[in-house]
């Protein structure tokens, strides 16, 4: 075939070189280093050569052969399995490679120390049997100066418990005072502890650790902390003034750290094979969703929060003279709109990326505030390394595409403000492995040093690689932000960096009247704004105008209250629903779109002939993010079941067909658990 011609650029029979490279590596051990890094080196080309050889196969055709060749598809699969193999075989090799480097580093490390530790036993049977004074108190000056050398430049403290994750990795627990041997680029250190343990940690669970007052060497790593911040807002022009990213402290990271401990190792050998930039990690906020249950999903920020008492509700408080939920101000209250995302690297062809989306949420710096809400971007092959967004979403696009997001917090810390993560979600071609990396993050801190809300703005924000508990980190450290040379260069450098376009809108009379009805503090889209204003007026009646006693607690018989939240988690089933309601709302005269109560009784039909049978259908899958063909299936199925109640002028023909299979009936789909379903004050 025509692609042994393409292999010809690196040898006819890649294999017999694959497996030369196999027999030289089997004897790194006994190679000079120099020698076991050509041979890396040659791993690393010959995958390269061996993707670009994939990719040439999957580009040609039958029509590309000079001469008619027989099976042509079979040997076409054959060339591509057997260059997938070769693949494999050498990101193996060089992954083995750079494991021994490090171990062989350790046993160095290792056989030091026994030398130091008999010489220092030499010295001291000297010391003791010659009583020389003089040579004593030299010792014991050098080993004073060597140790407070140590402890000023190599010494750290962990700020959590790190379980060893393979061969290698070195089991700390929080506090833990680790000695620093070598700081690798990769992120893992080579650390020794103090029972004289050694191996590898991760560098974002260390702090500098000072002797004389750890409180005050704390406070200047902050101080010092703000100061890079100043520096890189010169750099990055609209960054927010003051932006301190600090250490995490809330109960849920400490499941997120070691979710992200076990990813750590994919994401390293991706890192090695050159599929991904260094400044790429697995990301934080995903893992927050994934590891702490509800706490960080619209669908708990939607529940109604009850005060530090627990006799009445906090953000829901009926208004009697409106006849409605009261509006409730809070602190920040504003429109953001997503533009876009330019120079984002591009990772490997030995991934193949699912989605790219932005993750935000409230932040101060330490913790998450809020829900942690996800804007899916659009991507071109066109314009590979800028990502787009959808801002006004209406009609039959999706709200997941809405760049426009509502920001809400009552929160008053003066640290307050919104973190911005990219991710890809991807699957690898080689082992069908699934996961999300975070391409870069951004904070921009809503109040300025002096408490005034920032303007509102276009701002251009350059983006951070590593985690937002990691300073100084590039996403790409090829093109590094700090160039060097003339000014011109230097410009050129600024504009190469990856960045984030995004608007702070100010609020007219009628958004800001609407944005007081939501909860107090939550992040969502724009588009489905309405349907949560609709929820919480329903739940005001609920609870606050027609429940019979204020103290009871009982069972509430209400499908909607007990499965609206679910919606925040299905969004293409909430645009079924915004589907439904602006068709239903387009035949409701002027006079009618004026009667509050019209519209609620008008919406709860609408939401019991679309929701409901959609919620409970069998036909519907279960919702899986970034899964292509799940989400095709359930896109079809919502589309088909709305095609036939618009065509049967409701579902009620669909729902009584004997051709209809519904889940079996549950009592939690009609009845809202008042205890379950509420918030308490989180202070």
């Amino acid at each position: 075939m025509t692609s042994v011609g393409h292999r010809g650029s690196w040898g006819v029979q890649p294999f017999i070189r694959v497996d030369s490279l196999v027999t030289e590596s089997q004897l790194t051990g006994a190679l000079e280093p120099s020698k076991r890094r050509e041979i890396y080196q040659r791993c690393i080309q010959l995958k390269q050569a061996v993707d670009e050889n994939k990719n040439a196969l999957q580009k040609l055709n039958k029509a590309d052969e000079a001469a008619p060749v027989g099976n042509y598809e079979q040997r076409k699969e054959e060339e591509h399995s057997l260059l997938e193999k070769l693949a494999c075989q050498l990101q193996e090799l060089a992954v083995g490679i750079s494991r021994k480097d490090t171990l062989k580093v350790e046993a160095h490390s290792d056989k030091e120390e026994d030398d130091m530790t008999e010489d220092d036993e030499d010295e001291e049977t000297e010391e003791t049997g010659g009583e020389e004074e003089e040579s004593e108190g030299d010792e014991e000056g050098k080993q004073e100066q060597a140790s407070r050398k140590q402890a000023e430049t190599v010494t750290y403290i962990a700020l959590g418990d790190f379980a060893a994750q393979q061969a290698g990795d070195l089991t700390f627990k929080k506090g833990d005072i680790l000695h620093i041997i070598e700081k690798k680029p990769d992120g893992w250190w080579l650390a020794k502890d103090a029972e004289g343990a050694e191996g590898l940690i991760p560098r974002t669970y260390l702090e500098p650790y000072n002797k004389e007052d750890n409180l005050e060497s704390s406070e200047d790593s902050e101080e010092g902390g703000e100061e890079d911040g100043e520096e890189d807002v010169e750099v990055m022009d609209e960054t927010a003034d003051g932006a301190q990213v600090k250490q995490r402290t809330d109960s849920h990271w400490s499941a997120v750290r070691k979710a992200i401990s076990e990813q750590i190792n994919t994401v390293d050998v991706l890192a090695t094979m050159g599929a991904i930039p260094t400044g790429f990690r697995p990301s934080t906020l995903s893992q927050l969703l994934d590891e702490a249950g509800i706490h960080f999903r619209g669908s708990y920020f939607l529940k109604p929060e009850i005060t530090t008492s627990q006799l009445a509700f906090r953000d829901l408080m009926w208004d009697a003279k409106a006849g409605t939920i009261m509006s409730r101000p809070s602190r920040v209250s504003s429109i953001l709109t997503l533009w876009s995302c330019k120079m984002i690297p591009l990772p490997g062809t030995s991934i193949q990326v699912l989605s790219r989306h932005i993750r935000l949420c409230l932040f101060d710096g330490s913790k998450v505030l809020s829900n942690i809400h996800t804007v899916r971007a659009v991507w071109q092959p066109k314009k590979p390394k800028t990502w787009t967004f959808s801002p006004q979403v209406t009609g039959i696009l999706p709200c997941l595409l809405d760049g426009d997001c509502f920001i809400r917090s009552n929160s008053s810390t003066p640290d307050l403000g919104i973190l911005f993560e990219l991710g890809i979600s991807y699957i690898r071609n080689s082992t069908g492995e699934r996961g999300e990396l975070s391409c870069g993050w951004v904070f921009l801190k809503l109040f300025d040093a002096s408490g005034v809300p920032i303007p509102a703005k276009t701002y251009e924000l350059f983006l951070n690689g590593g985690t937002p508990y990691e300073k100084g980190v590039e996403v790409d450290p090829s093109v590094s932000r700090r160039a060097q040379g003339s000014v011109f260069r230097q410009m050129i450098s600024i504009r190469r960096q990856p960045q984030l376009l995004v608007k702070l809108r100010s609020l007219n009379r009628r958004s800001r009247a609407m944005l007081s009805l939501l909860p107090e503090t939550m992040v969502g889209s724009m588009c489905s704004a309405h349907l949560l204003i609709f929820y919480r007026q329903i739940l005001g009646d609920v609870f606050l105008r027609d429940r019979t006693s204020l103290q009871s607690a009982d069972l509430i018989s209400h499908p909607v209250l007990a499965t609206f939240p679910v919606l925040l988690e299905q969004p293409d089933v909430m645009d079924a629903l915004r589907s439904s309601w602006a068709e239903k709302e387009s035949t409701l005269k002027r006079s009618e779109k004026r009667d509050r109560e019209l519209l609620k009784a008008e919406f709860l039909l609408v939401y019991h002939d679309c929701v409901l049978p959609l919620l409970h259908s069998t036909l519907l899958p279960p919702f899986r993010w970034a899964e292509e063909e799940t989400e095709a299936a359930r896109w079809k199925a919502i589309a088909d079941f709305l095609r036939q109640s618009r065509e049967n002028e409701g579902s009620l023909k669909a729902l009584l067909s004997p051709d209809g299979v519904h889940k079996p009936f549950d009592l939690s789909e009609q009845t809202y658990d008042f205890l379950g379903a509420i918030r308490k004050n989180s202070g």
